[in-house]
């Protein structure tokens, strides 16, 4: 199983799920165009991904969802409220519960997780193929012990770390804002994701992506060395950075090497 970022932040997100047998979208939050041309990256198609996966209706989430469900047919996923939001074709769509398992062959399942996100019913979801587990975390700014329960000795992790607390405090948003991204419901601190990971993380883990940074309140060196100081003895494995403009790297779960990729840049294998 190897999980691929196509790019993560404000301006739109998508993970891609590929295993031997099938290839399953998490979130949608770009223009068919945009999509298409970061799939090519991969020599993937549209049409050959077999399912999407709505996380919540925030545009930069699934705003790319029905332009996959109308032009390409894509198979969606998502909870009712989701559904609704983003104008759905409920016939065509697979409304899920919290907690449900989405099998989608019989080594392939997703399970959708809840997580605090301020006005949205955002999940996260944790991929499992061949005893391998990969969970996919984002826009949350608190974490529930069921969570920990769920996503503690998951082989891959990626999560947010939206914001640098100093330059959100002292940059230009207004108050508003800046009270609405630290607060329970928003977003996840460099340092809320380091403490999130220590209850998370075990021996089982061996690769970590760091996702969604503001690009105005966040920088990839400062995530990453707040991360880790947290983690510090904890994890030994891969650490990476997300940004907006992927696909840079996958991780394939199970196996433990470096290698490049002469399209894009490094395979992380882990």
């Amino acid at each position: 199983m190897s999980v691929t970022h196509l790019g993560t932040g404000s301006r739109g997100n998508a993970t891609l799920i590929d295993t031997e047998k099938k290839k399953i979208l998490i979130d949608q939050g770009f223009s068919g165009k945009e999509i298409e041309k970061r799939l090519a990256r991969m020599e993937i198609t549209p049409n050959e991904i077999d399912a999407m996966v709505i996380s919540h209706h925030h545009g930069d989430h699934g705003g790319g969802a029905k332009i996959m469900q109308k032009k390409w047919g894509t198979p969606i996923y998502c909870n009712l409220r989701t559904a609704g939001a983003l104008g759905l074709d409920l016939v065509q769509s697979n409304i899920f519960d919290d907690f449900d398992l989405l099998e989608f062959d019989n080594s392939l399942s997703v399970l959708p997780i809840p997580v605090p996100h301020s006005g949205a019913d955002n999940v996260c979801f944790v991929a499992s193929h061949q005893k391998k587990r990969a969970a996919v975390i984002t826009d949350l700014g608190s974490w529930t012990e069921e969570m920990v329960t769920h996503i503690k000795g998951c082989d891959h992790i990626s999560v947010e770390a939206n914001y640098d607390v100093n330059r959100l405090w002292n940059g230009p948003y207004p108050q508003t804002l800046k009270n609405r991204i630290s607060g329970k419901g928003g977003h996840l601190s460099n340092d809320e994701t380091g403490e999130f990971l220590t209850r998370v993380v075990d021996k089982e883990t061996k690769s970590i992506v760091l996702t969604h940074l503001s690009e105005k309140n966040n920088l990839p060196h400062l995530a990453e060395s707040t991360v880790l100081y947290h983690l510090d003895e904890v994890f030994q494995g891969d650490i990476a950075i997300s940004m907006q403009d992927g696909p840079d790297f996958s991780h394939h779960i199970g196996q433990y090497e470096k290698e490049t990729n002469p399209a894009r840049g490094l395979v992380l294998r882990g």
